[in-house]
């Protein structure tokens, strides 16, 4: 049956295949809504509603879907059992999880029985007019296969997050975000938000000189110069920029 539950952790790794040795396909993030399309033991088998992507997560008891009202707009949140500082929790949610805001006490807002800084969301509907503002953030963060949050985030779910944030559709690898985006454009003619593509991996660009990626080799997000970047990725791995695209 196909009914949309959504996720209530921080993170749900999405697996390849029933098994936890599996690759990480992708992440759910807090407020994410999937459908279920059939158990399999202890897992299920899911379709995500941002991206339609399928695979598979342990099955638990999953909140019903619900009409979220704000969104976390830094890197990640800290959650506290009460509106104050002093009681805060391990727990952090990340960039673009969704939440539904059921009451409000000073700085403090409150969600599923957990409270967060007003300061960290933004409403449901608010959007950026340049995309990728404060991709900054993500600097230094992790690199991680499958992932995409601020402990860990690979290099197309890195330009999803920032979609997303945006309320607006991206597909979750770089194999299909080279076709999904149709705009191609000639090196020469680069210009900021413009992304790069290589066989499976994508990049940034976020001035006329530089971009920023999740760079496996590197383990983790960083600023380069395009050209520099170009170079090593063609030195390292022998390959070549498939395309360039531009997003609007």
């Amino acid at each position: 049956t196909q009914i949309a539950v959504r996720s209530n952790s921080s993170v749900i790794n999405v697996y390849k295949k029933n098994n936890i040795k599996s690759e990480v396909a992708t992440q759910l993030l807090y407020g994410d809504t999937f459908k279920k399309i059939k158990k399999r033991g202890s897992w299920i088998k899911i379709k995500i509603d941002l991206d339609h992507y399928k695979g598979f997560i342990k099955n638990k008891k999953f909140p019903p879907n619900q009409k979220d009202t704000h969104k976390i707009c830094k890197l990640y949140a800290n959650l506290y059992f009460k509106p104050n500082l002093k009681s805060k929790m391990k727990k952090k949610i990340s960039f673009g999880s969704k939440v539904k805001i059921i009451e409000k006490k000073d700085n403090f807002y409150k969600f599923d029985n957990l409270w967060i800084k007003k300061k960290n969301l933004k409403k449901i509907n608010y959007k950026t007019k340049d995309i990728f503002k404060n991709i900054n953030k993500f600097v230094n963060t992790k690199y991680k296969w499958g992932s995409k949050n601020f402990a860990g985030v690979d290099c197309s779910g890195l330009i999803q997050l920032f979609f997303n944030f945006n309320n607006k559709f991206c597909p979750r690898d770089a194999k299909d975000q080279i076709r999904y985006f149709k705009k191609k454009i000639e090196l020469e003619n680069i210009r900021k938000n413009d992304l790069i593509f290589w066989k499976g991996h994508v990049a940034v660009v976020i001035s006329k000189n530089s971009l920023i990626h999740a760079y496996g080799p590197f383990k983790k997000t960083v600023k380069m110069p395009i050209n520099k970047t170009i170079d090593r990725i063609y030195k390292t791995a022998n390959l070549k920029v498939m395309g360039i695209r531009r997003i609007s």
